[in-house]
């Protein structure tokens, strides 16, 4: 099976044409960014208000867990029968899946930002959409961009469903390989998406630390005294990630 696997990569047709690899990445990526882009525009608006508000925080943790807990070939199926074939479902489905970290991680943020500096803008003048957009947000922006990271990695593993409905992406190799069982092509497919997800996560991780440097980049606010602010809503963006079957402990 390795020796296959190498033949299967090392084969030169598997570098170039529409089908060939890097083509295969590209249309990935763009299934990827447009999911998540979408997303984003949903998300951090609607996470932001409601952690500047403080209202609605239980609903954000509800429809975060809700949407985590969809099956994702299941709601491609359920839009491919009401919407019918093309890139409308499973991009529709693949933004149901980036949601629930984007919006976790600006409620988040908003919600952990410093109490001293939203009150001293408040003792100066600043209208509340002032103080959301100059003080809450750019303090959020770690945690915001940990939410980005966690979607477009689930997003990227996830585009696979893509190939279910005709289209291209990464998933073509698994779902052709399985077709005509040739298993070196599905294996590779598979290996190449797992390598993606590691370039893009540290792509990602290094954008996090350039905009946020030090090694309190994801702490959040604190009082005059120095302690954390007590602040569940972070609590959010962790939930968002973790796995959606929580492990059995026993007693």
């Amino acid at each position: 099976m390795l020796g296959r696997l190498v033949e299967w990569f090392t084969d030169p047709a598997q570098w170039s044409g529409s089908a060939g690899i890097p083509a295969r990445v590209l249309e990935h990526l763009g299934y990827t960014l447009l999911a998540v882009a979408i997303a984003a525009v949903i998300a951090l608006p609607v996470g932001a208000v409601i952690g500047h508000t403080r209202r609605g925080g239980l609903a954000v943790v509800g429809v975060a867990n809700g949407l985590r807990a969809l099956p994702e070939l299941g709601v491609l199926v359920l839009f491919v029968l009401l919407l019918g074939l093309g890139l409308l479902p499973p991009t529709l489905a693949l933004v149901l899946l980036a949601i629930p970290p984007l919006l976790a991680g600006a409620y988040a943020g908003v919600a952990g930002a410093d109490p001293g500096a939203v009150d001293a803008a408040r003792g100066i003048g600043m209208r509340e959409h002032q103080i959301l957009l100059q003080v809450e947000v750019p303090s959020a922006v770690p945690l915001m961009l940990g939410g980005l990271r966690f979607a477009t990695l689930q997003v990227i593993a996830t585009a696979t469903i893509a190939a279910y409905v005709g289209l291209g992406g990464l998933g073509r190799y698994i779902i052709d390989g399985f077709s005509v069982r040739d298993f070196p092509q599905m294996l590779g497919g598979a290996l190449i998406v797992a390598v993606l997800s590691i370039v893009v996560e540290l792509v990602l991780q290094v954008l996090g630390r350039l905009v946020t440097p030090g090694p309190d980049r994801l702490r959040l606010g604190r009082r005059p005294d120095g302690t954390p602010t007590p602040n569940p809503a972070a609590d959010a963006l962790t939930s968002a990630s973790a796995p959606s079957h929580p492990e059995r402990v026993d007693r």
